[in-house]
């Protein structure tokens, strides 16, 4: 799902909320600055999806109409299907990159991030009958995540671990160089997006 399609999504919905939605808080929901939230605004009322009422004049309103709502829908749908995608090849990831240390009887796997990524790393972890036994937290702003232990990242060394799990399904932007500069091996880093460039 592009990019701009998930702005979108996060727009309609609000909108579609309704009370107390402004410029601001809809920059602060879809985590971009406050003139691109202007631009898409702009762009969703030529498009006919949103209205803005300013009843009182004092205020603005913005309503979703009729057009709205079901581009609204298909985004959802759109935005569901991406989603199963995601997990699907999230999962499949795992699988075939675990086989190999299942292979190689290296089974301590840390996970990185506390988030629904890493639930989903760790179900499909323990479908494949290892237990993740550290899970790194680069905040570090939890005691435990799913009953395992959450270290900040400052206290890890490669050593610990023979597979880091970096649960994140965004892209890889500077993921595996960010954990290198860490200290952490490239071939111990798998990430949901791609397979790391070597096994141990």
């Amino acid at each position: 799902m592009e990019k701009e399609d998930q702005r979108n999504l996060v727009i309609l919905n609000e909108v579609a909320n309704g009370t107390g939605v402004t410029q601001r808080s809809l920059a602060q929901k879809g985590g971009i600055a406050l003139g691109l939230t202007n631009l898409y605004l702009k762009r969703l009322v030529r498009k006919g999806y949103i209205k803005i009422s300013t009843i009182p004049s004092s205020r603005i309103k913005y309503l979703l109409t009729p057009k709205g709502i079901a581009e609204k829908t298909r985004l959802t749908c759109e935005y569901m299907n991406y989603s199963l995608h995601l997990y699907r090849q999230a999962r499949q990831t795992i699988r075939d990159e675990m086989k190999a240390f299942l292979f190689q009887r290296a089974n301590r796997v840390a996970l990185y991030g506390t988030n629904e990524a890493t639930e989903l790393a760790f179900l499909t972890l323990r479908e494949l009958g290892i237990e993740a036994s550290l899970v790194i937290d680069g905040k570090g702003t939890q005691d435990t995540f799913l009953g395992i232990p959450v270290r900040p990242l400052s206290e890890i060394t490669g050593d610990e671990f023979d597979l880091l799990v970096f649960s994140d399904f965004s892209p890889d932007s500077g993921n595996i160089a960010f954990l290198t500069n860490q200290g952490i091996p490239e071939y111990k880093i798998l990430t949901l997006q791609k397979p790391p460039p070597g096994v141990m």
